[in-house]
């Protein structure tokens, strides 16, 4: 681990499992609370000195960051395939796009301004750091999201404890090593568990800022513990986006990026396609059109040449897995797919029509590569039915007609609309969920400010 610029070992073992195979393929350390309260004490001490840094001065090092995951990209993703599971061209783009997000933050620059006032005062708006940031990842994008957190905190000026998920730990201790000899001892520390030091992490006193990605189950948890102190969350959790196709969709044209948007990552995507709704006299066509494309979709380990839908991360949501694949088979017809594997945590992608907008596998996340195809016959009562989770995080809508797409977008209750794509995000665009899909926003110059307090000064001015 990364603790005050030294690579530490653990006190206690932690086992990183393939999914593939189902067996340790690698045993690193992880910290015990003695060792974590040294990372949070040195995050601390540094703080104030590396906030006296100027954004020209951090962006040169979080930009020699960049330079790291870019030069060890390949060996990151080597990595990342065996202890996460996804395919292996999955795992190059996501060291791509994360290099992508943290050579955007190291441009950007926060300089004080004047505000709009009166005759009579003075006024300007001053950006400050807000301490110590606990950076909690989960196990989906192991490197993309620690890069993200990581790199508009540093640039703000605070320093970062980051905890990545217990089953992919490897990636991110990876990424302290490349750290340790860019920044400053204690800019940024990482620590591993074995999902025991979450709370004591969250309910510390040194730390200033919580920024969480996870389920919306734990995601109420680190805001209960957050809540003593009021410190500051940013909370990024689950989705059941839901994709609604227009009449005049073209299903031939957008198959694939139907499929892609669902299944990529084996559907464990935050802002995944969970759902599918098309009218109902496109319904039997779009089901047969994916059916016939889902042939393509190669399962087995990502490692593997052709794979293109690798395992379950983990026992718990292959587990869950099994429980919607027999949702799946109660509730509807499986038309596609419909296999779990005895070796490793393979699912097979599958596509699910017939089943009612009461089914479980409709009203909640899946996180796992088992779609279903629901048929509208009022584009009302779609849009009414896709806003009627507590989840709000993404949604699309597929059409040619752009200008409708426009006009009925903000009807979907969501952070993010796609129109005729879905799951595409950009370092310069926000991000947020709304509902119960999140608090606060990521990514762009919005989500660096979420790592800063706003400081106003009014001065009143001289009659």
């Amino acid at each position: 681990m990364l603790i005050n610029g030294d690579l530490v070992t653990g006190e206690l073992p932690l086992d990183v499992v393939n999914p593939a195979t189902g067996k340790a393929f690698l045993t690193v350390s992880r910290a015990s609370e003695r060792q974590l309260e040294a990372a949070l004490a040195a995050a601390k001490t540094t703080q104030k000195s590396w906030a006296r840094t100027s954004f020209a001065e951090r962006s040169v090092l979080v930009a020699r960051f960049a330079d790291a995951l870019r030069d060890n990209a390949e060996a990151m993703a080597t990595l990342l395939v065996k202890e996460q599971g996804k395919p292996i061209a999955q795992a190059r783009i996501e060291l791509a796009v994360a290099e992508n997000f943290v050579r955007y933050f190291a441009t950007q620059e926060f300089a004080s301004h004047a505000l709009p006032d009166s005759d009579e005062f003075r006024s300007s708006l001053h950006y400050r750091p807000l301490g110590v940031i606990a950076a909690i990842t989960p196990w989906n994008f192991p490197v993309l999201i620690a890069a993200f957190k990581i790199a508009p905190a540093l640039m703000m000026g605070n320093t970062v404890v980051l905890k990545p998920a217990q089953t992919t730990p490897a990636t991110s201790l990876a990424i302290g090593a490349l750290a340790r000899d860019i920044f400053p001892a204690g800019v940024l520390n990482v620590v591993t568990d074995n999902g025991d030091l979450g709370a004591f992490l969250t309910r510390h006193p040194a730390v200033d800022k919580i920024s969480f990605t996870g389920s919306t189950a734990t995601g109420r948890k680190v805001m209960a513990t957050a809540a003593d102190a009021i410190k500051r969350v940013t909370l990024e959790l689950g989705g059941n986006d839901a994709a609604i196709l227009l009449e005049d969709c073209d299903i031939d044209a957008v198959a694939d990026r139907l499929l892609d948007g669902a299944w990529a990552n084996a559907g464990q995507i935050c802002t995944a396609i969970k759902r599918i709704y098309a009218p109902r006299h496109m319904y039997a066509s779009l089901c047969d059109t994916l059916v016939d494309r889902a042939k393509a979709r190669q399962v087995g380990n990502g490692l593997d040449e052709g794979v293109r839908v690798g395992p379950l991360q983990n026992g718990e949501q292959f587990r869950k897995a099994r429980d919607y694949m027999d949702v799946a088979n109660r509730d509807g017809e499986v038309i596609s797919g419909g296999w779990i594997g005895n070796e490793g945590n393979f699912v097979a992608p599958t596509l699910v029509r017939g089943v009612a907008a009461s089914s479980r596998l409709v009203r909640e996340e899946q996180f796992c590569p088992i779609l279903p195809l629901l048929a509208y016959d009022d584009l009302d009562a779609a849009i009414a039915d896709a806003n009627s989770t507590e989840y709000g995080l993404g949604g699309s809508i597929w059409t040619n007609d752009l200008d409708r797409a426009a006009r009925l977008a903000p009807s979907l209750h969501s952070g993010t609309v796609w129109v005729n794509t879905h799951d595409q995000v950009s370092p310069q665009i926000p991000m947020g969920g709304a509902k119960q899909s999140g608090l606060g926003v990521e990514f762009s110059r919005y989500g660096m400010e979420e790592f800063a307090q706003k400081t106003v000064v009014r001065i009143r001015l001289p009659n």
